[in-house]
Order: C-alpha cells, then structure tokens, then sequence
C-alpha cells in the first residue's frame, strides 16, 4: 500500500504531449497502471496499440480518436474505452490542451506501432 503525491504531467520527447505516471510497478502494482497527459492543441499521440484495455478520461479540451476507420470526437467529461489490439491515434482538436487520465490493465505499458515494433516510451509506466 503506498500514498503518492500526484505530480503535474512534464514535457516529453514527444512534441506537444506532457506526461505523469502517477500509479504503475513501481507502486507495487502487477497490472494496473494510470497516467496524466496534456497534449497541446494541434498535437496528437503517435498511433499505437496496447495489449490490455484503456480507459482514458478527458478532463478539459477537445479531441479526436482515430481507430479501425473510425474517428469519434469527445471533450470534457467524457470516457473513451478502448480495448486491447486495434491500433488508435488521440488528437487534440480544440484550442487549449487536451487534458486526460488514461487507466490500463497492464504494468509496465508496452505500446506497438502499427509495423509491429515496440514503442519506446519517454517515461516510466
């Protein structure tokens, strides 16, 4: 059992997306992780797939998910569900910064592009 201090997202290799772990292994968690994000308007997540499901709840601003064809728009006070496989891009849309809290059922997270290799990412999950 652990209590953390939630820390604000910080900026990534990535352009635009801003990033926090605030639960995951290193918590002593075996497969459960939840992160903070900020993307900027105008910036988007690389497309990428996880094998474990995602949730991500959408605090502030305006986006788009990209998956299988489809492109579903949300904002705040909305919840994506998004199961394990598919490969999915989240944009931000609106003109302040996407601000979400993204839930998996995995620790640590691995992501793939949509060739197959691993995404490496910036930041521990």
């Amino acid at each position: 059992m652990n209590v953390t201090e939630q820390s604000a997202p910080v900026a990534t290799p990535i352009p635009g997306i801003d990033h926090a772990t605030w639960a995951g292994e290193a918590q002593g968690l075996k497969g459960l992780s939840v992160w903070r994000q900020s993307i900027a308007a105008g910036a988007a997540t690389p497309p990428h797939r996880h094998d474990c499901d995602e949730v991500v709840l959408c605090h502030a601003g305006e986006g788009e998910v990209h998956s299988e064809g489809r492109v579903l728009r949300f904002g705040a006070n909305t919840t994506l569900t998004l199961p394990a496989g598919p490969v999915h891009q989240i944009f931000s849309v609106g003109s302040v910064a996407l601000e979400l809290t993204g839930v998996f059922a995995q620790t640590p997270v691995k992501a793939w592009l949509p060739d197959g290799n691993l995404l490496e990412l910036p930041w521990r999950s």
